[in-house]
């Protein structure tokens, strides 16, 4: 027998995810123009972001002892050089990822 609480846990978080996606739509929907500071907000944040996961990504990197940082420093190189090159943000994040990945695993050991 499924345990109640997680069902009702899980019913409540798919309300409230549902509810977030929705909201937005009922507020700005129709004829309504979007205010300036939403529309700023959407070109500024995703920057924002992407800065913000590789200030947490690279934050623990020790240059002091091996691996000296070298891996992580030749993922961002890899995501760099892939963004440039195909300009596809998903391709660019997974290549380094498995470049790192795969650095880290067979080379750095």
């Amino acid at each position: 027998m499924p345990d109640v609480h997680s069902a009702i846990l899980i019913g409540v978080c798919a309300l409230v995810t549902a509810a977030l996606r929705f909201i937005p739509f009922l507020i700005f929907g129709g004829k309504r123009k979007t205010p300036e500071f939403v529309t700023y907000l959407g070109k500024v944040l995703p920057f924002a972001i992407m800065g913000m996961l590789v200030v947490f990504c690279l934050k623990n990197v020790s240059v002091s002892s091996y691996p000296h940082g070298i891996p992580e420093l030749i993922g961002v190189a890899a995501v760099t050089l892939l963004h440039i090159w195909k300009r596809n943000t998903l391709l660019s994040i997974i290549g380094g990822t498995v470049i790192y990945i795969l650095l880290i695993n067979f080379i750095f050991v």
